[in-house]
């Protein structure tokens, strides 16, 4: 049967896939319209069971916070190769994906939302068909207090979410330089309590060990190790860095003087 260019173009709009794809699941659809979609998303499956074992190492790490600022979320929308990644059909996905996963409270809530009329996941699904390459979500981070703030660096490839203790009238400014901290230093936590106590016991290990190779006596070797430790913590947790903008001060002494405020929290997803 003829297949009209209207149709076709309709098709597309519909599921962005490409005209000679749309062209084909019309004519063996036989001109349905909602069978040539369901045919569509039938070769989605096909093409992702067929990449399932594929790295998804590149994408777009993307961050957002409401318009409360007490609430934000990073998504990392993953596909295979950086050329698709900086395609600007897929960013608008990624970003209408992230514009969806603020109102989500999980992962699993977001992958079984709607959008455009199918669930998160089965669009992923559709458009691992429609690109040819794998697509997941790659990372799903939510942060909430009486302050967020959100930071994506340049490229897409790494995004942080920062909580303050309270608002201020330069609130935003204050959470993005700590933002862009996260994303710079990559803390490994908050502050010293933080810190897993597995963590802990072996930078304990580590630090004697090198200590004792350097002839160090074993009953000196505790005390020696209780300033390794503080620098550790000074060098590896949020509140205790050096300020990236003022190396004088630390995080916590810089948010302390902008409004008497304390980090409450943060998240980071990176694409490695």
């Amino acid at each position: 049967m003829k297949i009209t260019a209207s149709e076709v173009n309709k098709l597309r709009q519909a599921t962005g896939a490409g005209m000679m794809d749309c062209k084909k699941a019309l004519v063996e659809a036989e001109g349905d319209f909602d069978k040539a979609v369901e045919n569509l998303r039938k070769k989605g499956q096909k093409v992702a069971a067929n990449r399932a074992d594929r790295e998804s190492s590149e994408g777009a790490v993307l961050a957002k916070v409401n318009t409360d600022h007490n609430a934000g979320v990073i998504v990392s929308v993953n596909c295979e190769t950086d050329f698709v990644a900086k395609n600007d059909s897929y960013l608008k996905l990624a970003n209408d994906l992230v514009d969806l996963a603020l109102g989500c409270d999980s992962l699993e809530d977001f992958l079984g939302s709607e959008f455009e009329g199918i669930t998160v996941a089965e669009k992923l699904t559709e458009q691992t068909g429609v690109i040819g390459e794998k697509i997941e979500i790659g990372g799903f981070k939510i942060l909430k207090a009486p302050f967020v703030g959100s930071y994506i660096h340049a490229g897409n490839k790494i995004a942080t979410l920062v909580g303050l203790s309270g608002t201020l009238d330069n609130g935003a400014e204050v959470a993005k330089n700590v933002a862009m901290q996260v994303a710079a230093m990559n803390p490994i936590a908050l502050n010293e309590e933080d810190v897993d106590a597995s963590v802990v016991e072996k930078e304990i290990e580590i630090a004697k060990e090198q200590l004792r190779q350097e002839g160090k006596p074993e009953a000196m070797l505790d005390n020696i190790v209780k300033g390794k430790i503080k620098r550790f913590y000074k060098d590896n947790t949020l509140v205790n860095q050096d300020f990236i903008k003022d190396s004088k001060v630390s995080v916590a002494a810089y948010v302390k003087s902008s409004g008497n405020l304390t980090v409450t929290g943060f998240e980071r997803i990176a694409l490695v």
